[in-house]
């Protein structure tokens, strides 16, 4: 005997199972745009930016004066953004003056892009902003689930990392 409790329509338990509403990626694509939206209005509202243009510019925050310039490379790699959305989003950084693109003295083919002192004040306020969310998001998560999901969420990045090396 096994151990699965029957259902009334067992054609309705195979096409579930076909169904995008529960595949993995789909639903965590959809949990991330939806955080991505939730916090990229508040700050569009308020400094003008892009869901991809704060990503570019976090990255570059975060690397701060100790992590110094980086690539255009470098920030595909960090974002795991398309190289022609993290383009299109240094091109219009670039415009605004939020970031300054220099010569890469290592690799005269790339170019090294670091923050602005007016795109490190936008950083300064917009990290909070996003912060408050963040917690605001977890509201109803007690620690343990807060950090078990943060947990799992790193396991199956580090696994569709390796997977994807392996070519499985």
């Amino acid at each position: 005997m096994n151990n699965m409790t029957p259902t009334a329509n067992p054609a309705q338990d195979a096409d579930a199972e076909y169904q995008l509403s529960g595949f993995l990626p789909y639903q965590l694509s959809i949990a991330s745009n939806a955080v991505s939206s939730l916090i990229a209005e508040r700050y569009r509202k308020r400094f003008g930016l892009k869901v991809m243009e704060w990503r570019v510019m976090a990255v570059l925050g975060d690397a701060g004066p100790s992590g110094g310039p980086r690539t255009q490379r470098d920030l595909t790699e960090a974002t795991l953004m398309d190289k022609v959305a993290v383009n299109r989003a240094c091109k219009v950084l670039e415009e605004r003056g939020l970031i300054a693109r220099a010569q890469n003295e290592k690799d005269g083919r790339s170019h090294l892009l670091e923050l602005t002192a007016e795109g490190q004040a936008i950083h300064k306020e917009v990290m909070p902003l996003a912060k408050a969310t963040e917690r605001e998001l977890f509201d109803g998560f007690n620690r343990e689930e807060e950090a078990a999901l943060r947990a799992m969420l790193e396991r199956m990045r580090t696994r569709a990392a390796a997977l994807g090396q392996h070519g499985s």
